[in-house]
């Protein structure tokens, strides 16, 4: 590009450096400058006496001593503080490189020098330096001589030792510039002289290649920085030229003389020498200093950012990011470089964006800045009439300024091909919304550009860049049904594709091809929502795909053997959609509903319900319509054998109102026998009121008289209620009438009054076989009546000897081991003895003979379970429905104690005369106790008339509490424990107790535990005896304890509580004699003392009489004139055979 070409703006503001006063900065003055550098935060200035200064940011210069004669080049690294020199110690051509280390001084604050070394050729022969250039890896250094020599040191730059010098280019002009380029692979040093430009590539063994045959002055080249890809910059007087290390680059025609080039964060500062001269102000050796011009050109972005005429320069400076120019009269310029906002405002101002976009990315513009301008450069070209140009700015806009804004400038029908082209862009940065895809394919219609739309839409391998279901809106809104359908399909919209192939197109075929090509669930909704269209277009078709769809699906496209099964993996589980959610779409096609149902049936039997009872329905409906009478045959068997198929999970009460309904008679008959309706079958028999229906009636009760006895009855009941001649088969009821005993005879009579053709002949034979029974069973009762009275006479007979006389036991051997007595042994009132040893070994308990046990397990057993079954009152009125004799079944109940009323008294209300016996709460399990009435009688020490307090209720299944505690001295002995219930707590008299036993035991026994056992069976009274010692003496007797329990009223005895639910002892009113002792029990003569069992003989009921007991003769040994035999003092005296 030409250079008059290049625009010129004023980027740069140009003033002189002052110091602090705000004179002009006059420090180098005095200074013969022959050499410059910068960098590292400073200005470096040698001048020809050997001195180099540096000059820092606040204008502080420094100086020191490097040479003894002067200084000749300076060359500063800018990624490390070490500074490069080259100067003359002594006369003559002696050129010496010295390395200074900034960061080191020594005493005098002077650089330290790290390596002093001389600069000489190859051939050593002293030869002026013309160029030098350091790289900024310190490991590299190159020299140029003005004989045309290169020599490269490598090695450390800081040290002597380790560094190799060679020359690497000779040639016969001057090496006027050097410079390294690293790479990643390559480190390539440019040389240039006054005729040659060529590199040399250092890693590849100094390969050299000459780059052009023309040179440049020396300070005319420079390397640029990254922005320009490191190029090495030539100028000369034409031109200014670029090259890369394999060859040259592009040129830039700057003509005028070059004096010097630099390079300025992406600018390049060429000095180049003017015509004119203009008068030197201060006395000098000469009158006039030479003009020259400082040009920035942006090579970049094509324009000179700084042009400006600066007389006799001597030097341009690179520092603290701006550009020094010191000029001849040693003054010091900086050129500040103006904001970018700034230059961007001065670009607008004249409408020049393009070159405001260039400059803002090359200076990093942030992006919205950049979507700031080129929204800018869009509305300056809208408004200028270039709406395409305008439209590719707006486009570089897109995600950042509103697309609104865009698109109300273009909505002229004129400019719609411009909005197209941005709402294009708009879809393919995924930015659109359903608006814009709306309006881009209305102007796709509009234009009637087919070719876009196809390449808009129908692309298969096309990214999707806009909002499908909105494409398929405009598309079907605005007739292009293929390309909707075409977007539907591929983009799995299978709602909109049916919806267009059966609203818009109406191929249904081609819909129901799409449905069966569909995964199982999208199939399944689908069929739902659109069955009965199809169902009314297609239905052959639609009906295929629904059996297909509920019984084992798979779609039409795939195969039938997919390739996991192949793999021997399983198959997938089997899809099948509910068959009866497609019953609606039937609505107006049964024949197909009945095909339909008819499928699913057979392939799966165990269908809903819902499944048979519609079809039941459809064939009633058939049934009653059709009027072919082969037909109708045919479909009464497939109705008939649908109801009979043991599969068929119809609902029974819903297929019964359908056979009613339709007057299918097989099917009510057969339903109501499947129900267990047999009352049903009955009445509908009688309901036709046929005699021909009496047949059926009789056959019915034969087939269901067995089920349901009563339908003899209730046709006993028809029959007697005709009129006409039915005697056969009333014989015939009443037969089985009486063979079941279905009803009473008085009952039988009074049905057949009301028949006048009924005769007495006719129940004559009946009524004398129910008469004759009756009488048998009178009989049967009163022998019945007759053998208890005398049983119970016996049981009663031997009660009253147990109580009146004493128990002998004369058993000599033991029943365990069958071995003669000896002492000590254990007797049993049942007549069993034991010795103690076997007992304690064979025994469960210590209360219950081992012998007797198992028969008195199977009567607890029966006991409870008619305890158990007292409260089964479902089981109860079961039974009573279906009993023969219902009267029975209540005497049974009664006897298990079903209708016992039980009253809660929960305080004792204690009355001077003796109150009627008073029922109290038991538990279910204590119904014996209940029975028998057993009582026991309360101590009274002060021999006054006892009366006896009110009963109170006995808590049941409660651990007893024991009050007892034996005496220190005492022996313990054996004594008798209850079978029934625990021992008693007693206070022990002062007299000895009496024992009973075959023969004296001096040996002490210890006490037994209670007893745990229920009673034994009613008669056999057992109570463990066992031979004892004498009693303790008087001293030794024993004393109750205090109980820990609730204490009773004053006037009450506390009982003790029985864990056994069969032996709850009630209180007695019955007085005790004047020396008795606590508890000492009247019923049994053989007491020890110790307690005694309760009678279960002992009370005013027995189940086998009302209010009387058998059993009680009105007097009692114990009870006559208030006295007891054994407790008097006769009883008790110690010369009583009975006494030990």
């Amino acid at each position: 590009m030409a250079f008059l070409q290049w625009r010129r703006f004023n980027f740069f503001d140009k003033e002189l450096v002052k110091d602090d006063n705000g004179q002009a900065f006059e420090k180098l003055k005095d200074i013969n400058i022959a050499v410059c550098a910068s960098g590292r935060g400073q200005i470096v200035v040698g001048d020809i006496e050997g001195t180099i200064f540096f000059l820092n940011r606040h204008l502080v210069l420094q100086a020191f001593s490097a040479y003894e004669i002067r200084v000749t080049h300076l060359f500063q690294l800018k990624q490390h503080n070490i500074l490069v020199s080259i100067g003359e110690d002594e006369q003559g051509i002696n050129p010496l490189i010295k390395v200074w280390n900034l960061d080191k001084v020594d005493k005098m604050g002077n650089p330290t020098c790290s390596k002093i070394s001389r600069a000489i050729p190859s051939n050593n022969k002293p030869v002026p330096v013309s160029t030098l250039c350091v790289s900024e890896t310190l490991n590299m250094m190159a020299v140029g001589f003005t004989d045309g020599s290169v020599v490269l040191i490598k090695g450390d730059v800081l040290r002597d030792r380790h560094t190799k010098s060679r020359t690497i280019h000779q040639e016969s002009s001057k090496i006027t510039g050097l410079a390294f380029r690293h790479s990643q692979k390559y480190v390539t040093l440019f040389i240039v002289s006054e005729t040659n430009v060529l590199s040399v590539n250092l890693t590849a063994k100094d390969r050299q290649e000459k780059l052009d045959t023309h040179g440049c002055p020396p300070r005319c080249s420079v390397i640029s920085d990254s922005t320009q890809d490191l190029q090495f910059v030539v100028a000369r007087n034409e031109a200014v030229y670029f090259y890369q290390p394999d060859g040259r680059g592009p040129c830039l025609a700057f003509e005028g003389e070059k004096l010097l080039v630099q390079w300025y964060r992406g600018y390049l500062v060429v000095v180049s020498r003017e015509n004119k001269t203009i008068p030197r102000t201060a006395p000098g050796p000469s009158a006039a200093r030479n003009m020259n011009v400082v040009n920035v050109y942006d090579i970049q972005n094509k324009f000179i950012a700084y042009s400006s005429p600066v007389a006799d320069v001597i030097d341009v400076l690179c520092e603290w990011g701006s550009l020094y120019v010191l000029t001849g009269d040693h003054k010091l310029f900086h050129l500040q470089e103006k904001d970018t906002q700034t230059k961007l405002e001065m670009l607008f101002k004249k409408n020049l964006y393009v070159m405001a976009i260039s400059l803002a990315k090359s200076q990093h513009y942030d992006y919205d800045g950049l979507i700031e301008i080129f929204t800018q450069y869009g509305d300056h070209l809208y408004s200028k009439g270039d709406h395409d140009g305008a439209i590719t700015q707006y486009i570089r806009t897109i995600g950042r300024l509103e697309p609104s804004y865009v698109i109300r400038k273009f909505l002229d029908a004129q400019r719609i091909h411009n909005l197209t082209a941005y709402l294009q862009e708009l879809h393919k940065q995924a930015l659109a919304n359903e608006d814009h895809t709306t309006l881009l394919l209305n102007c796709y219609t509009k234009l009637k550009d087919n070719s876009k739309l196809d390449e808009f839409i129908m692309t298969k391998d096309k990214e999707v860049d806009f909002d499908v279901e909105t494409a398929i809106k405009v598309c079907r809104q605005a007739g292009y049904y293929k390309h909707a359908l075409f977007l539907a399909e591929k983009h799995s919209q299978h709602d909109w594709y049916l919806k267009i192939q059966l609203e818009d197109i109406q191929d249904c075929n081609k819909a129901l091809t799409y449905i069966g090509k569909l995964d199982f669930e999208e199939a399944e909704s689908n069929l739902k929502k659109y069955g009965k269209i199809l169902m009314n277009e297609v239905p052959q078709e639609t009906t295929d795909l629904l059996k297909l769809l509920c019984t084992d699906y798979k779609p039409s496209d795939k195969p039938l053997v997919d390739q996991v099964t192949m793999d021997g993996s399983l198959p997938p589980g089997i899809l099948k959609a509910n068959a009866e959610e497609f019953i609606h779409i039937f609505v107006n096609n049964s024949s197909r509903l009945t095909e339909f149902l008819e499928h699913m049936i057979k392939v799966q039997p165990s269908c809903s319900p819902l499944i048979y009872n519609t079809l039941l329905e459809l064939y009633l409906q058939n049934l009653v319509h059709e009027e072919d009478t082969e037909k109708k045959a045919d479909m009464g068997r497939r109705t008939l054998t649908l109801l009979q198929n043991t599969e068929a999970q119809y609902d029974i009460d819903q297929a019964l109102v359908l056979c009613q309904m339709h007057n299918f008679k097989a099917g009510n008959l057969y339903l109501y026998e499947k129900a267990k309706l047999y009352q049903q079958i009955i009445r509908y028999h009688m309901e036709n009121d046929d005699p021909e229906e009496y047949i059926n009636i009789i056959d019915a009760c034969k087939r269901f008289g067995q089920q349901d006895p009563s339908l003899w009855v209730q046709a006993l009941s028809y029959f007697a209620g005709k009129e006409e001649n039915c005697k056969p088969q009333i014989m015939e009821v009443l037969s089985h009438i009486d063979k079941k005993n279905l009803l009473p005879p008085l009952l039988v009579i009074q049905t057949l009054a009301h028949n006048s053709t009924a005769t007495l002949s006719v129940v004559k034979d009946y009524i004398i076989r129910r008469l004759q029974q009756e009488n048998d069973q009178i009989n049967e009762d009163e022998r019945l009546i007759k053998q208890y009275k005398e049983e119970t006479e016996k049981m009663r007979n031997q009660i009253e000897e147990l109580k009146s006389s004493a128990k002998i036991f004369q058993v000599s051997k033991c029943s365990v081991c069958n071995h003669p007595l000896d002492l000590p042994s254990v007797h049993f009132l049942c007549q069993h003895s034991y010795h103690q040893h076997c007992f304690e070994g064979y025994a469960e308990n210590e209360s219950e003979c081992p012998a007797c046990m198992p028969e008195n397990r199977k009567v607890l057993d029966i006991i409870r379970a008619q305890e158990h079954s007292k409260d089964l009152h479902e089981q109860f009125h079961h039974q009573l429905e279906r009993a023969t004799d219902g009267f029975s079944v209540v005497a049974d109940y009664f006897g298990r104690g079903v209708f016992n009323k039980v009253t809660l008294l929960t305080d004792p209300l204690p009355v001077k005369t003796k109150p009627s016996p008073v029922r109290v709460p038991v538990d279910t399990s204590v119904q014996r106790d209940m029975l028998m009435g057993q009582r026991s009688s309360p101590p009274d020490h002060s021999r006054k008339p006892y009366t006896e307090p009110s009963r109170q209720p006995v808590p049941s299944r409660q651990p007893p509490t024991s009050h007892y505690q034996p005496p220190a001295n005492s022996s313990p002995s054996r004594q008798p424990v209850s079978s029934y219930s625990r021992p008693a707590v007693a206070e022990q008299i002062h007299q000895p107790a009496p024992t009973y036993g075959r023969q004296k035991v001096s040996e002490p026994k210890r006490q037994p535990l209670p007893s745990q056992n229920r009673p034994p069976p009613t008669g056999q009274n057992q109570a463990p005896v066992t031979t004892r010692s004498a009693a303790p003496p008087p001293s030794q007797s024993r004393v109750p304890q205090p109980s820990q329990s609730r204490a009773p009223p004053s006037n009450q005895k506390k009982y003790p509580v029985s864990s056994n639910p069969f032996d709850e002892p009630l209180p007695s009113n019955k007085p005790s004699s004047r020396k008795s002792s606590q508890d000492s029990d009247h019923r049994n003569p053989f007491t020890t003392g110790a307690g005694e069992p309760p009678n279960p003989f002992e009370e005013n009921t027995n189940p086998f009489e009302e209010n009387t007991n058998p059993f009680d003769s009105g007097s009692n040994p114990f009870e006559s004139g208030g006295s007891n035999p054994f407790e008097d003092d006769e009883a008790l005296d110690p010369n009583n055979p009975f006494h030990s």
